[in-house]
């Protein structure tokens, strides 16, 4: 513990990494492109240089807090050095702000406004550099690209993957694949937390909009949406009404206002997750089936799942994800001529917090009877452009409920968008009783618990199932490479690509100074008030599921709820 005096304040730190912590805990806000808290310090921007009291410039980020330092952190010097560095990033970027995705959200356009930078003084130094579209998910714009390396610490540290990196030196600097390949020919599996970390336009969304108005416009066309459980607590964020705050009736309304002539809860087809994959853990526990059984809702770890663990392939769950299982079974539903009289097209629109949901729409596996199952997928993002386009005041909209027969699920179809969801739902299936104090014992066997490895152990039928939790493709390698090696054991285990869940999904809008589990936590707040709002709370007593089961499902189960063939590489 110690005292530094910053801008003539003294502020008492403890443990504190470094020199910028402390100053942002001291409210001031020094500018920053490369540093991330829950990434390695990297030190490159360089922007958050301060100077102590003997006009040492340093970067506070790689300086460690000393006793009895002392600060400046907006002198005449420094805010010189700043200006020259924005000026210098702006003169090697594209400047074609006003066509960007990230205009109004771009960190150096931003800095550029606040350091007053009019002209820019320099003349661009590079070749030109051409933008990558490979990818079915994001779109890699090397020539908006200012090196913070953020996307390049984040695949490697938080996803474990690596896809990219820094190549050249000096002038000809750049980050891109290894042998300048496509993002496309990488182990990338679209899981979007580079494009969240970018702080410019170098790499983002690759949008559906277009297609999705398109279909709108189409009289000849019944275009039908699926929303996330995730989405219903990220959208508010955007329209000032509090962030984590459930807002799926507003976006209901504002999607039938748009022409949407279905709005369906991908809640529903959680639900039926639940009932299939549940089945198949107990089928395989009884039948000597392999285990552990791995969860196959998250896309991007299934890609990874076959690129780096191919030996476990056999060990994904066979069930389609609630995406996947939702638009089979609309497509499906809308086949027969007594619900579609009018002989339309039916078009699947799916809205998911999660970038990686629009390759899994590609995937061999996603089709049906020689149609693709999902038409379009959009994100939170591309959602909350869409409201914004078309005009309508989402703040004073009024909630509507969502379309029958696949407009109601239960709370445990609500929280598969955070980590260890799918699990308690599974729990929840397998424990009788839906009682408040059952309920909370579920939540209180671990499931719930901090971090982003979770282990515990639930009694069922005379057996202690080991079920682990984790998030974050490099947690997912260490949770594997135990396994494989024989140090772990267990029967089910649940990953989700992003750290936190879906509420922290590659789709879902963020400002990169609120990356810290802030936005996690009200979000996941947000999901759990939407859980204990539900009517039903348990998958198997959602009414219509019955329903459905009893009707146009029977005997088509396998067919349109199951993946026929593994296809994650």
């Amino acid at each position: 513990m110690g005292t530094i005096t910053i801008d003539g304040r003294k502020i008492e730190f403890t443990n504190e990494r470094n020199i910028l912590t402390i100053i942002r805990k001291a409210g001031i806000d020094v500018p920053t492109l490369c540093y991330q808290d829950d990434l390695s310090t990297f030190g490159e921007c360089r922007l958050c240089t301060v100077e102590d009291d003997k006009g040492k410039l340093f970067a506070s980020c790689s300086e460690e807090p000393r006793d009895g330092m002392v600060i400046y952190t907006n002198t005449g010097k420094l805010r010189k050095y700043r200006k020259l560095i924005i000026e210098l990033m702006l003169a090697a970027h594209c400047r074609d702000c006003n066509t960007c995705q990230k205009n109004g959200e771009c960190t150096l356009q931003t800095l550029a406004r606040r350091y007053n930078i009019t002209d820019v003084r320099f003349n661009d130094y590079r070749e030109p550099m051409e933008p990558d579209f490979s990818s079915p998910s994001i779109i890699r714009d090397p020539a908006k690209c200012v090196l913070c390396g953020n996307c390049v610490r984040v695949c490697e540290e938080l996803q474990g993957i690596g896809a990219i990196n820094f190549a050249q030196r000096g002038s000809d600097a750049c980050v891109t694949p290894a042998f300048d390949k496509k993002i496309a020919e990488t182990d990338c599996v679209n899981c979007g937390q580079c494009r969240v970390y970018c702080p410019t336009g170098a790499i983002t969304i690759r949008h559906n909009r277009t297609e999705v108005w398109e279909a709108l416009a189409d009289p000849n066309v019944r275009v039908i949406a699926q929303v996330a459980p995730a989405v219903r607590v990220a959208v508010g964020d955007a329209f000032g009404l509090g962030k984590g705050k459930s807002v799926m009736g507003k976006i209901v309304a504002v999607l039938h206002r748009m022409g949407f002539d279905e709005v369906y809860d991908t809640t529903f087809s959680a639900d039926l997750t639940i009932m299939e994959e549940t089945q198949e853990f107990l089928d395989r526990v009884a039948n000597g089936g392999k285990l552990p059984l791995l969860t196959s809702c998250c896309p991007a770890w299934v890609k990874f799942v076959g690129d780096h663990f191919p030996d476990y392939v056999d060990n994904v769950s066979t069930c389609r994800s609630p995406q996947g299982m939702l638009s089979a079974v609309t497509k499906e539903y809308f086949r027969d001529p007594a619900n579609n009289p009018d002989g339309r097209k039916t078009v699947m629109v799916s809205i998911m917090p999660c970038t990686a949901k629009k390759m899994e729409a590609n995937r061999p596996n996603s089709y049906t009877k020689g149609e693709k199952d999902t038409d379009y997928v959009i994100t939170t993002t591309e959602l909350i452009d869409m409201i914004r386009t078309y005009g309508v005041r989402f703040d004073t909209i009024e909630p509507e409920a969502s379309d029958i027969p696949f407009g109601f699920g239960s709370g445990g179809g609500v929280i598969f968008g955070v980590t260890g969801g799918v699990t308690e739902a599974v729990i929840r299936r397998l424990v009788p009783g839906h009682d408040k104090e059952t309920l909370e014992q579920i939540a209180d066997c671990g499931v719930r618990e901090e971090g982003y490895i979770r282990e515990f152990t639930v009694p069922y039928n005379g057996i202690d199932v080991k079920i682990c939790v984790a998030s974050g493709l490099a947690n997912a390698r260490k949770v594997m490479e135990d396994v494989r090696s024989g140090a772990k054991e267990y029967h089910l285990i649940e990953i989700m690509a992003c750290r936190g869940g879906c509420v922290m999904g590659g789709g879902q809008p963020r400002i990169l100074t609120d990356l810290h589990d802030s936005v996690r936590e009200v979000r996941t707040h947000g999901i759990y008030r939407a859980d204990s709002n539900a009517v039903v709370k348990k998958s198997d007593e959602n009414p219509m599921l019955q329903s459905l089961y009893e009707g146009f499902l029977k005997g088509k189960e396998h067919e349109l709820l199951h993946n026929h063939e593994f296809c994650g590489k």
